[in-house]
């Protein structure tokens, strides 16, 4: 599995800017698309929740990527 560590400088980031920002997809628009089918889960369980908020700590799974969320 790869695995990224996303450096969050607020005190969350929406689930399908997430996406984008970590190179998974090319705009926020189609980081939706990719929670909407459901193949993102995030800690564990899955999420359909396009703009939900990821906070430090958490950890993003899409496929064989896992993306943890840390402080910057």
């Amino acid at each position: 599995m790869q695995q990224l560590q996303f450096q969050l400088n607020g005190e969350y980031v929406e689930l399908n800017q997430l996406l984008k920002m970590v190179g998974l997809c090319d705009s926020g628009g189609a980081g939706k698309a990719l929670v909407a089918e459901g193949v993102v889960s995030v800690d564990g369980q899955p999420e359909l929740r396009k703009t939900a908020k990821i906070r430090s700590g958490a950890v993003v799974t899409v496929g064989d990527m896992q993306i943890s969320v840390v402080t910057g």
